[in-house]
């Protein structure tokens, strides 16, 4: 799986949500080896969307169609200034990976030392963190290729979410959590409290 992450600030929201829609039901019908996407508005006017792909050749197929590059012409007038792209070909998913039933999403984006040590933590820790954090029911992360990544959160609500993070965290997984922490840095969070999710 190969993923691209375009974001950026905004400086026309709902010029940006008409052509986010116009997107899945124009010209996602024929995008090549898309699998699906995942985004949304910050409160702060910041918009991040995760899009998925079988593979990079499928992605730069996609990106070199006309219609996709008409489309990109018109939302990008949306942005206040350039977006910002990542494409990320080392990806991984935990739990369910995407889900398109998610009531909120969370996105995390810093910088890492050891992806290899974060993909084998996450994978030890996925039935334990089932048990103590069943509202979380999916992930990805897809590594930028120069230390950064970007990690995607699928939640089945806000309300669940916060009520989860309050939760004392078991013994069992106390160690590998500050372990997870340590590794990572300059964490920024980006909550999506009404995800854009749509998959073919």
């Amino acid at each position: 799986m190969f993923v691209q992450v375009v974001q950026g600030r905004v400086a026309d929201v709902e010029g940006l949500r008409s052509s986010v829609e116009r997107w899945y039901r124009e010209v996602a019908p024929d995008a090549i080896g898309w699998l699906g996407s995942t985004g949304g508005l910050t409160a702060d006017g910041t918009a991040i969307v995760v899009v998925r792909f079988e593979s990079a050749e499928a992605a730069q197929a996609n990106s070199d169609r006309p219609e996709q590059q008409a489309w990109w012409e018109e939302a990008s007038r949306c942005f206040d200034g350039d977006a910002t792209f990542h494409d990320c070909a080392e990806t991984f998913t935990f739990l369910d990976g995407g889900r398109d039933d998610a009531g909120f999403v969370q996105i995390i984006q810093g910088r890492i030392a050891d992806a290899d040590r974060m993909r084998r933590m996450m994978a030890q820790s996925q039935d334990g963190l089932r048990e103590y954090r069943p509202e979380i029911i999916g992930g990805l992360v897809g590594l930028h290729g120069d230390g950064g990544y970007t990690q995607v959160a699928y939640f089945t609500s806000e309300a669940a979410a916060r009520e989860g993070e309050q939760k004392p965290m078991p013994p069992e997984l106390q160690e590998m959590g500050a372990e997870m922490q340590a590794a990572l840095q300059d964490a920024k969070f980006f909550d999506l409290t009404r995800p854009w999710i749509h998959s073919p």
